[in-house]
């Protein structure tokens, strides 16, 4: 269930630096066919095209020998055929493949927030990346490419005007991010792309997009390698994915992969980079994405991928089976926890055996039937549904069946793996910076090897630890502004805070109203590692506003806390 080697390895791609030789700004037209190839995928299923420099078929001029004038030529991607008469122009290749007029390219500006100094951002810096257009004046793109945005613009394929763009909804868990533009100019003789179904293994893909390495949109091609659950790197979590072996790099983020009937199988946005592999890229497929559109129609707004709230076990020792009772044809998962905060909680219990999620059985491995000759981890099933919906699930517990309506919901960690958007909260008395910890406070801290390097305490709770409340939070002293009144103190860095004079810590909000309204003489915390931080209270908030001017910090707490 937890694969974090895996996701380690894997990396978004989608930025492209700001200063890359190749500038994004240049307005001049695309060259002319010879130097933007077009794909022609269709009798190659299972090969990887390797001539990036030579034009397609769809590009090449028309030989000297008589045409049959008048004729429609077929075309391999599923699109109209075109009358050709004589030389092919450049106007007449566009149309033959039109899908590609769809993709865009997308440039967006992100001003990050600071946790390490929550109370100011970082410098903002410029990515590009890819996206394409879709029904109902939308346009689709990865979560991460317009991840804190201040703002995002588009550039259609062949023109030399950029777009401004507003943010529909981003699903941070699918890493896809709904657009839209509101000059109807944009929406001008442009068809939206239409969805395929999921692919088969082996079937041939092409991924469109503008990457890294120049400026006009480039086309790369390979097969489906693989179909299953994937760690999604950014969304921190695990959906349904394709693996294919067509090339996918920096600034491919967003682009769709084309089956070999011009329909749009997927969304590019990460591959695998590691000694040992080669051409390992990942696309979000369609049943996710028609999952986050629905989503999004239904409810005005991105509500999330639902989970069952459980850590489960592998049932396939025999052993093990016979000892929790179950009968030579019942095969399930052993529920080893239920997240307290998850609605779970009111019916399942440790040691039930999940039998079938909503009529589908469960194998003793965790996997479920997904298509002929395939199997699929049962998450799957629970990722389909939509937040708020129920389901049934089949449990045996101390040898008798029992079944339960349970109402899914998306998953409360402890620590949350996103701030979606909203500024870090922070609380400063006496010089002590106290947080609520996230999975970008660590990788702000401690870099993309947070795991490794973060303290062993916050990584405990951050991979097992569970949240017995919906607002509980790990609050942590990040940093001790150095003054007179702390003296001693000066070296506690992200040291989880428990207790605030005898009463436990639930959350950052809690601790800034039990430190605002102490009327006591001190004011004690009491840290991790059985360390105590003591002082005078009337001294100590007596010397707060001192220590903000120093430093220049407009307030002692943020504004989600003042309220």
């Amino acid at each position: 269930m937890d694969d974090n080697s895996a996701s380690k390895r894997k990396r978004k791609r989608g930025r492209k630096p700001k200063a890359a030789p190749a500038s994004p700004d240049r307005s001049s037209p695309s060259p002319p066919p010879a130097a933007d190839p077009v794909p022609a995928v269709a009798g190659r299923r299972g090969r990887k095209s390797r001539r990036h420099d030579a034009p397609t078929d769809a590009d090449a001029p028309r030989p000297a020998s008589p045409p049959c004038r008048g004729e429609p030529k077929p075309v391999a991607n599923g699109c109209d055929a075109v009358a050709e008469v004589g030389p092919a122009s450049w106007e007449e290749a566009v149309r033959v493949v039109p899908c590609m007029d769809a993709v865009v390219k997308v440039f967006c500006v992100h001003t990050e927030p600071n946790f390490s100094l929550p109370w100011q951002r970082k410098r903002q810096y410029s990515s590009s990346s890819s996206g394409f257009i879709i029904g109902g004046r939308r346009v689709l793109t990865n979560a991460h490419s317009v991840e804190h945005y201040t703002q995002v613009k588009l550039k259609k394929r062949g023109s030399d005007t950029k777009y401004l763009a507003t943010v529909l909804a981003i699903g941070t868990e699918c890493d896809i991010a709904l657009l839209t533009v509101s000059d109807d100019e944009f929406w001008e003789g442009v068809s939206p792309v239409e969805f395929g179904t999921l692919p088969a293994l082996q079937d041939a893909v092409t991924v469109v997009g503008y990457p890294i390495g120049g400026d006009t949109i480039s086309v790369t091609s390979g097969v489906v390698s693989r179909i299953e659950i994937l760690s999604y790197v950014h969304g921190s979590t695990e959906l349904l994915g394709l693996q294919i072996d067509a090339a996918i790099n920096s600034g491919n983020s967003g682009g769709p992969a084309f089956n070999d009937r011009g329909k749009c199988v997927g969304i590019a946005f990460q591959s695998l980079k590691h000694e040992d592999a080669e051409n390992i890229g990942y696309v979000i497929p369609t049943p996710v994405i028609k999952h986050f559109i629905q989503d999004y129609e239904k409810s005005g707004e991105y509500t999330g991928f639902p989970i069952l709230g459980i850590e489960w076990q592998k049932m396939e020792n025999p052993d093990l089976r016979k000892a929790m009772g179950m009968k030579p044809d019942q095969k399930g998962v052993r529920v080893r926890r239920v997240e307290p905060t998850a609605p779970e909680s009111g019916c399942l219990q440790p040691s039930d055996i999940i039998l079938s999620f909503d009529g589908v059985d469960i194998a003793n491995d965790g996997t479920v039937p997904f298509r002929h000759g395939e199997r699929i981890g049962f998450s799957y099933l629970v990722s389909q549904k939509y937040t708020g919906e129920k389901a049934l699930v089949k449990v045996l517990r101390d040898s008798k069946v029992h079944e339960f309506k349970i109402r899914l919901a998306t998953h409360k960690r402890l620590v949350a793996a996103h701030v979606k958007g909203r500024p870090p909260s922070y609380y400063i008395v006496a010089g002590f910076v106290f947080a609520a910890v996230s999975v970008p406070y660590l990788r702000s801290e401690y870099g993309k090897d947070y795991e490794y390097d973060a303290p062993v305490k916050l990584l405990v709770k951050h991979l097992h630890s569970m949240a017995e409340s919906p607002d509980e939070q790990l609050v942590v002293v990040s940093q001790v502004l150095v003054a007179d009144i702390n003296i001693g103190y000066e070296e506690i860095v992200n040291t989880q805070v428990l207790a605030f004079n005898g009463q436990p810590v639930k959350n950052l909000k809690n601790l800034v109203t039990m430190v605002e309204n102490c009327k006591d003489e001190f004011l004690k915390f009491d840290l991790e590692y059985d360390q105590i931080v003591v002082l005078e209270t009337k001294t100590a908030k007596a010397a707060t506003q001192d220590i903000l001017t120093t430093h220049c910090i407009p307030s002692a707490m943020s504004d989600d806390l003042k309220t």
